[in-house]
């Protein structure tokens, strides 16, 4: 992976001090992608591109992972790239994130995917513990990056993967391991409740980790219950 350049665009031409998006360009699997993040519509942390994105893209160069005829749902898309690096590498794939997100993913999307496929990448809204059910189930895999951040979204976050998943779902999540935001508890003590999991990839100064977690037998559940 290679980050090229940034771009900066002004709101005011006359103002360039002005910053309103910014293009940073990353290459991963033979693709060139020109991320855009923009910054005059107060998305907060949906305007960064979290180096746990970066590196669970990375990670799907080093394994040659493919997403080929399967059909893939991003949580927390943010920038859209990793969802956008799915969709390039063949998946039919829907990103998601809070409505106020939404723009700022489309705008990636159309700049990065050929028309021709475009059909096969989706934007829509998901609020974790909200609308989830209005998602199918029958997803092969689930994608989250720096999506375990706050403890008081924990609950919401394993209800909606529980509803996305089925037995067959493979769900990756990349995760920096921020013990002040919970996520050590989050992977180590509330996700094993519910699904398996393993760590499939950590960075060399061990501070992100990739999970690969499926979810857990009804037989295996009753057995931890028990």
């Amino acid at each position: 992976m290679q980050e090229q350049q940034e771009n900066k665009y002004s709101t005011n031409s006359y103002a360039k001090e002005e910053i309103s998006k910014l293009e940073s360009r990353y290459q991963f699997c033979g693709h060139t992608l020109k991320i855009t993040r923009d910054f005059s519509s107060n998305l907060g942390i949906s305007a960064i591109i979290w180096e746990a994105g970066l590196v669970l893209c990375r990670y799907f160069e080093q394994e040659k992972i493919r997403f080929s005829g399967k059909k893939v749902i991003e949580l927390g898309s943010g920038t859209g790239i990793v969802g956008i690096l799915a969709v390039l590498l063949g998946g039919d794939v829907t990103l998601t994130d809070q409505s106020m997100a939404l723009d700022q993913i489309k705008f990636n999307v159309t700049n990065n995917i050929p028309g021709p496929i475009q059909q096969r990448a989706t934007v829509s809204a998901l609020v974790w513990g909200e609308n989830q059910d209005q998602f199918p189930t029958n997803y092969d895999f689930i994608l989250g990056s720096d999506i375990v951040y706050s403890s008081r979204d924990f609950p919401a976050l394993i209800q909606t993967l529980q509803h996305l998943s089925n037995q067959n779902t493979v769900i990756y999540i990349c995760s920096k391991m921020r013990e002040s935001m919970g996520a050590i508890d989050f992977h180590e003590k509330l996700l094993p409740q519910h699904f398996k999991t393993e760590i499939v990839h950590r960075t060399a100064d061990k501070e992100i980790n990739v999970f690969k977690v499926t979810k857990m037998d009804p037989v295996d559940g009753i057995e931890k219950l028990m």
